[in-house]
């Protein structure tokens, strides 16, 4: 695939097939996401891939955790306001999925309907959870999301498909727990990857994005 088609057409995937992804492709995708750019070369990303019986034991538990009204704590706190241009756009979004599926995800019922299907990782047959040490600093954030950028893209040039899940980081310190990770880390990202079913109506939508005078503005 060309790599600026890849770029394009890159989307979050919400409902895949049951085909396991073999262990070979799945190295591979971190195999090329590893050349990706860091300060001072730094690579400041871990990885772990999870399948089969340990991903279903994970999503259980965190599914209990959200029926028990356990507060979340997650290593990233969730952001609680966003400038108008921000804002704007996640109120389009809101209002062009109620349009087209007649779900307001903005309802506390869908939310918690949403932080269900993330902790089931879409029923993707393969989770992937990115951490680094929580000692570094915020360029370090910058360079593992060019790390998970590159992940996706090579996902989506292999066939495969992805979606970047911040609600699997709502129970940080247990899930670090779960999968033995040190208390020492903070948990960034959870992602599910597959195989798309782009027959699913939910994967027939691609959010717009904003026209390039928006954003920016050139000097001479």
């Amino acid at each position: 695939m060309d790599t600026l088609e890849c770029i394009k057409t890159r989307r979050s995937i919400r409902k895949f097939t049951s085909k396991s992804v073999p262990r070979t492709d799945l190295e591979a995708l971190i195999n090329i996401a590893r050349w990706s750019p860091s300060y001072k070369n730094s690579q400041p990303w871990e990885v772990i891939i999870l399948s089969g019986n340990k991903k279903k034991r994970l999503s259980k538990m965190l599914i209990g955790l959200l029926e028990d009204g356990k507060e979340n704590t997650p290593d990233i706190a969730a952001p609680v306001a966003w400038p108008e241009a921000e804002a704007s756009r996640i109120e389009y979004l809101f209002a062009k999925r109620k349009e087209l599926t007649g779900i307001d995800l903005a309802a506390p019922e869908t939310i918690i309907k949403a932080k269900k299907a993330n902790f089931n990782f879409y029923y993707a047959p393969h989770a992937i959870y990115l951490y680094q040490d929580a000692s570094l600093s915020q360029w370090s954030l910058f360079d593992l999301g060019l790390f998970t950028q590159s992940l996706m893209l090579a996902a989506h040039a292999t066939g495969l498909a992805t979606v970047p899940q911040a609600f699997a980081t709502d129970y940080g310190k247990e899930v670090k727990e779960f999968l033995g990770i040190p208390a020492s880390k903070r948990l960034i990202l959870g992602l599910s990857v597959g195989y798309p079913d782009m027959d699913s109506p939910v994967n027939a939508y691609c959010p717009e994005r904003a026209a390039i005078n928006e954003f920016c503005s050139w000097q001479e």
